[in-house]
């Protein structure tokens, strides 16, 4: 679903993944797109009151904010402003780009390392 909206989209997209962590494993649950705020091809931000009512959703559903993704129009690594993103948000970054291409991302000790994803289709 969001590397088929990544195709689609001329600005990046974004959003949060919902679902529970045990231990090291991080099962999502749901996926919730929120709005680009800067409608930009090359950086995006979530409007804070999204995020209030994101972050409302997750505790009616019991579920936890164990992930933040978006989209590149280049290589799905860590940008620069990713990374300060990440330092406010510890939780798994998942950057997809247009071309169907992803990689996970958590910000452990200071540094980026790269975490698994398994895709499981029901």
């Amino acid at each position: 679903m969001i590397l088929e909206r990544a195709k689609e989209s001329k600005i990046e997209i974004c959003g949060f993944l919902l679902g529970k962590q045990q231990d090291d494993v991080i099962v999502v649950k749901e996926v919730i797109f929120t709005k680009n705020k800067l409608n930009s091809p090359t950086a995006f931000e979530i409007d804070p009151l999204e995020i209030v009512e994101v972050l409302d959703y997750a505790d009616e559903k019991n579920l936890e904010p164990v992930g933040i993704f978006h989209s590149h129009l280049c290589k799905p690594i860590p940008s620069g402003r990713d990374i300060r993103g990440m330092k406010l948000w510890r939780n798994v970054w998942l950057i997809v780009d247009n071309k169907g291409s992803y990689g996970a991302f958590i910000l452990k000790d200071g540094k980026i390392k790269e975490v698994e994803v398994e895709v499981i289709r029901s």
